[in-house]
């Protein structure tokens, strides 16, 4: 079995979720931001895996459920803590981060038996899940980050390496109110659908 990854921010208002302000409050999209990274985690908790860490910017809070080892971020751009990610593991890994709250357990569950790299393209044109067999931190440093070419210049790098790539669904990730709406329509039992609900509900938007 992998390591499972979840790269993350303290849901702190101000730090996290900046692009859905406005039309929520800085708070608001807090509240979103906590009620994403509480659904991804309790996928991952419910994904068979050896070990699940949650690689984190900030602080811990009452959100963080039983069972994740907690390792902070290093420095750098984003590039580099992800390959930091990746460096502290022994074995095959799968990251994600916390901005598909829709991810389920059978998205998450890989298998490297004829593969050597997972990935998992997002709408914006960036990626939702990376996956290697062995750790190679070397393939993440360097790659652009948060930008719509981002995820084909990630995933060529793993070509390039002579890795067989396995591609995993494309998936939105939540970045503004409009991508909030369309993820918790697609997965609208969850605590992230619920806490939208109740903002726009309660604003009357």
């Amino acid at each position: 079995m992998s390591t499972l990854l979840v790269i993350a921010k303290e849901p702190r208002p101000g730090r996290v979720k900046t692009r859905l302000t406005p039309p929520f409050t800085p708070r608001e999209a807090a509240a979103l931001a906590e009620a994403s990274l509480v659904d991804t985690l309790h996928a991952v908790l419910a994904t068979p895996a050896r070990r699940r860490v949650l690689v984190l910017d900030g602080e811990t809070g009452p959100w963080l459920p039983p069972g994740f080892e907690v390792v902070p971020q290093c420095a750098g751009g984003l590039d580099e803590r992800l390959a930091a990610a990746f460096a502290g593991c022994d074995g095959p890994a799968l990251l994600i981060g916390m901005d598909t709250p829709q991810v389920t357990p059978g998205l998450l569950t890989v298998d490297f038996a004829d593969c050597d790299a997972y990935f998992g393209p997002a709408e914006d044109g960036g990626f939702w899940a990376l996956g290697l067999a062995a750790p190679a931190p070397e393939l993440l440093r360097g790659v652009p980050m948060s930008t719509d070419t981002t995820g084909a210049v990630q995933r060529h790098r793993l070509t390039a390496a002579g890795l067989r790539v396995r591609d995993l669904p494309l998936l939105r990730d939540v970045d503004t109110a409009y991508d909030a709406e369309l993820v918790a329509a697609a997965a609208p039992h969850g605590r992230f659908a619920r806490e939208l609900a109740r903002l726009t509900a309660g604003a009357g938007r």
